[in-house]
């Protein structure tokens, strides 16, 4: 099949613009900082402006790596000693527990924030009307779609670990404190399982939309912007990372237990911890992208932001339940942010370049974070009690898992409508393009 090729990714002087894989877009002339007319420099009043990249290779990566990281912390509950979970391991690793803690920290509050990021590009593009009819199609339909399939097999998966192991009576691990699962009844009762982040980021974008118009009209789209902006700049100084902690913290306070990080809402009820953290991300992420050189100067910044990271991973895996809720809430919110701020930077400077493989992995992610969790759990079940090492146990399942769901991607998704509808578009196969290929070849040969 013929290589897919997209405009060349933006150089590091360049200001930053374009979605990651999965929103459809429309492509605009880039401004340049500077040019009042918005024209690009250094040409004639006839020509074109090149058209900005579609994609930014770094936060692409970034997008596709929260999504696989949840994968691998799916993968390691069943590991935690004393952690009830769907299937629970006869083995448990206090390795898995420091893994869960950092991997939650700021798995989500990158994602949220590069929603922000990718909401604000999209919209400044498109429109408020196009932008909702994106969110709509590329999250809302697939939280009711996917739904009843995720429910179906994680319920079949559930039923085979009770009968194959004699696990006990058919229920949920009981709701952490915090997440409002045993507050509310009827339909707010329906379980979201790993789907909950989608219903999460509608609500974000809906609230969002609607309080930007009221501050457009109330103080104008200019102040609107000049304020975002200086937002954008104050968040990507040397002590942004300071500020944007606080919601982190707040949305700690707020769900009164530290429990590990942000609590996630369980059903449909949204919870006030997740919405307070998740909304912050997602604000950050859009006062970031209307400051051009704000990734840029994070990406001076990340060895220190990464340093401080580690250390304070440290002291709040240690320290939590030791010392008062604020005083952990404000260490684990700003660990949290460090660690999305060093990956931001180090993403700038290793991954300013498109990698294919990369591309193709950020490409499938959505697909499979979507169908993981059922089939992670039909793997686990059959290995929970046999007598091997975590470790071994572990990459059985993450080969399987992630293997079957790439190969299915490659087949059912990429170059389908289901890939029109997850991610923006159709896409060459990748994984088996050479064979199609080459069956092509020899069809066209035999009938020569």
């Amino acid at each position: 099949m013929p290589e897919h090729r997209d405009p060349a990714p933006a150089s590091p002087a360049a200001p930053l613009s374009g979605p990651a894989s999965g929103p459809g877009t429309a492509a605009k002339p880039a401004r340049v900082p500077g040019s009042p007319s918005g024209s690009s420099s250094g040409a004639g009043p006839q020509s074109r402006p090149a058209p900005p990249p579609m994609r930014i290779p770094s936060l692409d990566a970034l997008r596709g790596g929260a999504l696989l990281l949840g994968v691998l912390l799916h993968a390691v509950m069943p590991f935690l000693p004393g952690v009830p979970w769907l299937v629970t391991d006869s083995r448990s690793s206090d390795a898995a527990l420091v893994v869960v803690y950092v991997l939650h920290l700021f798995r989500m509050v990158l994602f949220m924030l590069l929603a922000g990021y990718f909401g604000r590009m999209v919209l400044n593009r498109r429109g408020a009307g196009a932008y909702l009819r994106d969110r709509a199609t590329r999250i809302g339909l697939p939280l009711v779609g996917f739904w009843p399939i995720m429910a179906g097999l994680t319920v079949l998966a559930l039923v085979t670990n009770q009968l194959l192991r004699s696990a006990g009576p058919l229920t949920q691990p009981p709701a952490p404190e915090g997440s409002g699962g045993d507050a509310e009844a009827g339909i707010l009762a329906l379980p979201t399982f790993h789907l909950w982040f989608l219903l999460l980021l509608l609500e974000i974008v809906l609230v969002n939309v609607a309080a930007r118009a009221i501050l457009v009209r109330i103080i104008g789209a200019h102040r609107a912007e000049k304020l975002i902006s200086r937002a954008g700049g104050l968040l990507s100084s040397p002590a942004g990372v300071l500020i944007a902690a606080v919601p982190y913290a707040l949305g700690l306070m707020a769900q009164g237990t530290m429990a590990g990080g942000i609590v996630e809402p369980r059903t449909l009820m949204p919870v006030a911890g997740a919405s307070i953290a998740y909304t912050g991300a997602f604000l950050i992420g859009w006062a970031l992208h209307a400051r051009p050189e704000a990734l840029r100067r994070l990406h001076r910044q990340w060895p220190a932001h990464l340093t401080c990271a580690v250390l304070l991973s440290i002291l709040g895996f240690l320290g939590q339940h030791l010392v008062p809720l604020p005083v952990a809430a404000i260490v684990t919110a700003v660990a949290a942010w460090t660690w999305v701020y060093a990956l931001l930077g180090l993403a700038g400077r290793v991954l300013d370049r498109e990698i294919p493989a990369v591309r193709y992995l950020a490409d499938a992610s959505y697909w499979i974070y979507l169908m993981h969790l059922p089939l992670l759990l039909l793997v686990e079940v059959p290995l929970a009690d046999l007598a091997l090492p975590v470790i071994v146990k572990l990459t059985i399942t993450l080969v399987v898992v992630v293997g079957v769901l790439l190969v299915s991607y490659d087949l059912f998704v990429r170059s389908t409508w289901l890939g029109a509808w997850l991610n923006g578009r159709r896409r060459p196969r990748a994984l088996f393009a050479r064979s199609q290929a080459r069956s092509t070849s020899i069809s066209l040969r035999s009938t020569a």
